[in-house]
């Protein structure tokens, strides 16, 4: 069923009048080039313009380089919604809804790495390479006990990082990762994953309704139209995310 909205909703929601909806630039997985009217293209952009359109007001989107960059707006009221992982570390200012679609994140290494499964990775003097404030570098951040977190700004800066610095793995998204090894002979992506990144809905904390709203509109595109962007994009490497209450 389709969430309905009031006008008391509505003004919570896009208290401009326009729903202005927060872009991560960095995941291209979500998020494409703009198309030929400038406007972005891809998943992110389109769910925004579908639940703009469900509550009837005019969308608007706010761009940022990196997951991080949106996050710290939060607070500032520049968005209304923001299309990021969710992460306990940016639950302070940010109430998330359950993950819509969620992406393997797993580790790069060198051919010649004794390194051969996900659990080999978090031991004393591995060095990661990663990009600062993704929401994998969140989770590792959390959940390492030996393993040291070496920060680049943005996906493209941590992969030069762990080539140049000669680290012992990479932490990204899996279809980054295979991205990378194809640029960089003898190297492979580890198998399985160290965490499914969570791409969830954001609003800023203070909007209850709103958030309610949000939660039953991301149940409701799970039961189909996330599958049918995925396939109308060709983007691979992405699920829908299981469950109703992820």
């Amino acid at each position: 069923m389709t969430p309905q909205t009031s006008s008391a909703l509505r003004a919570e929601l896009a208290p401009t009048g326009t729903l202005r909806v927060g872009l991560n630039l960095s995941n291209f997985l979500l998020v494409n080039a703009s198309g030929a009217d400038g406007e972005p293209a891809g998943i992110a952009p389109d769910i925004g313009r579908e639940l703009a359109r469900r509550i009837g007001v005019p969308v608007a989107f706010i761009k940022y380089p990196s997951p991080g960059d949106l996050a710290a707006a939060a607070s500032s009221g520049a968005w209304d919604v923001g299309l990021i992982g969710a992460d306990p570390l940016r639950a302070g200012e940010i109430t998330f809804t359950s993950a819509y679609l969620e992406i393997e994140a797993s580790y790069l290494v060198r051919e010649d790495s004794p390194m051969r499964a996900i659990d080999d990775v978090d031991r004393p003097g591995t060095r990661i390479a990663v990009g600062d404030k993704t929401a994998y570098d969140m989770y590792l951040r959390r959940t390492l006990k030996h393993a040291t977190l070496h920060r680049a700004q943005g996906l493209e800066a941590s992969y030069q990082l762990f080539v140049r610095e000669q680290l012992e793995a990479l932490a990204g998204l899996r279809p980054r990762l295979v991205q990378d090894q194809a640029k960089l002979p003898g190297s492979r992506v580890l198998d399985g994953c160290f965490t499914a990144v969570q791409q969830a809905i954001g609003t800023p904390i203070a909007r209850k309704a709103g958030a309610a709203y949000l939660q039953e509109f991301v149940q409701d595109i799970k039961a189909g139209l996330v599958l049918e962007l995925i396939a109308r994009h060709g983007v691979r490497g992405v699920s829908v995310a299981p469950g109703l209450n992820r």
